[in-house]
């Protein structure tokens, strides 16, 4: 009998003991020590990342600004389609009167004098306001 009683004595206390050890291993300063070795662990990559995506947004800031820049000056472009044709009108009566004078003086030197020629009138260029 006395070995069952020593026994179950042995078995109560190495079951408290475990319970204890248990408790004791998972008590909240042993968790929060856990979380304090993560973050100090994982800080720094996380750190790293922010740095690295502060970097990329500022890249792609720069980037869109210049699509936008791009854009507006295309679209300028369009918008000065007007005014070529009119430096082409403007050029093709430059090169007409010139070959009018042209002629005129080499007439001048055979002794024939040249007919009036006409007024030439410039075409209407649209004011630029913005």
């Amino acid at each position: 009998m006395e070995d069952q009683e020593m026994q179950l004595k042995v078995r109560r206390v190495t079951d408290k003991f475990t319970e204890s050890m248990y408790v004791l291993a998972n008590e909240p300063s042993v968790a929060l020590y856990r979380l304090q070795e993560h973050v100090r662990r994982s800080l720094p990559e996380l750190v790293q990342h922010k740095t690295d995506m502060q970097s990329w947004e500022e890249q792609s800031q720069g980037a869109i600004y210049t699509v936008e820049y791009a854009c507006s000056a295309v679209k300028s472009m369009t918008n000065s389609s007007m005014y070529f044709k009119n430096i082409d009108s403007l050029l093709r009566q430059a090169i007409s009167m010139k070959e009018q004078i042209s002629n005129s003086q080499g007439r001048s030197l055979h002794g024939v004098t040249p007919s009036p020629t006409p007024p030439v009138s410039a075409p209407h260029v649209p004011s630029t306001s913005s």
